[in-house]
């Protein structure tokens, strides 16, 4: 699933490429892609990119006469910039938006349809798309510490709660936490004073260096590689390999079709996480469809 500094590279490539500029048609060829009817998509039809924005993980384009499209790229959605007019793919297409100098493709791996594009009329319903998460990177020490623990979960399934942090899913909540030292199985309301402050810190540098990262690997192009699992990560997807620290191998937990990874030498005391502790820790606390997960 892109996460927030997937979502930002998206966002700095498509200003140059769209802002200002007029939408000449948008073309839908997956009808459970569209979550909105009213107004119809083909309203956006002719109008002009006026604004660029992120909620959580949804890319917003904002248009003149105050209407927006926000797509959500859940997790096998992706975002190609092609040449004008570029025929939809048959199998993984989903959308079309043409502009004058090229085309933005959404496409979507894999047999089940997730992302979601929904096309609004003034702010108000465009602020209800809000899952209503805290803005990591700038948030407070007690602003995060509010999000946190907001309600009673593991580490991981906290800091990926949308509805209370916004823009991390399940690689950044691993990385997060290797840099914090903390066992993602570990209880939000077990933490002390120090490792929520801890925690913070991780999660600020983690994304700001990650933005850094996505940026310096897009350039002045369009993203195009972007998935889950990258070299420079620490933990995630780094199974069996050695920990960048202190060189233990890297473990992980498969819970349904999610897997978390973690190192045992820094985070765990050594304890090595077996799967079925992980199914029943989660059996109540886990969600259980990815559309719970995005609240």
């Amino acid at each position: 699933m892109p996460e927030l500094p997937e979502i930002v590279a998206y966002l700095d490539a498509l200003e140059p490429r769209v802002l200002g500029e007029q939408l000449e048609r948008v073309r839908v060829s997956s009808f459970s892609l569209m979550k909105t009817f009213d107004p119809p998509i083909d309203d956006a039809n002719g109008r002009t990119v006026v604004g660029l924005e992120r909620i959580g993980k949804r890319i917003v384009l904002k248009l003149d006469g105050d209407r927006a499209l926000v797509i959500h790229l859940m997790v096998a959605g992706r975002l190609h910039w092609e040449p004008p007019g570029k025929a939809i793919p048959r199998k993984y297409g989903q959308a079309a938006f043409d502009f004058a100098d090229g085309t933005l493709m959404l496409t979507e791996a894999g047999t089940k349809r997730r992302a979601s594009l929904h096309y609004v009329a003034g702010e108000d319903a465009l602020r209800a798309l809000d899952p209503g998460g805290t803005e990591v990177i700038g948030s407070t020490l007690q602003q995060f510490s509010e999000g946190l623990l907001a309600e009673r979960h593991t580490l991981k399934r906290a800091l990926s709660d949308a509805r209370y942090l916004s823009g991390i899913g399940g690689a950044f909540a691993d990385e997060i936490l290797h840099r914090a030292k903390l066992s993602p199985l570990q209880m939000n309301t077990n933490l002390d004073e120090e490792e929520i402050a801890r925690l913070h810190d991780a999660a600020v540098t983690s994304l700001t260096e990650w933005i850094e990262i996505r940026r310096a690997d897009t350039g002045d192009g369009f993203p195009k590689k972007v998935t889950a699992f990258h070299p420079k990560m620490a933990v995630h997807g780094k199974y069996g390999e050695p920990c960048p620290v202190c060189e233990a191998p890297i473990q992980r937990i498969v819970y349904a079709s999610r897997e978390t990874n973690y190192c045992p030498g820094c985070q765990t005391g050594g304890k090595i996480l077996a799967d079925r502790s992980l199914s029943r820790l989660l059996k109540d606390d886990w969600p259980s469809t990815l559309e719970e997960l995005e609240g």
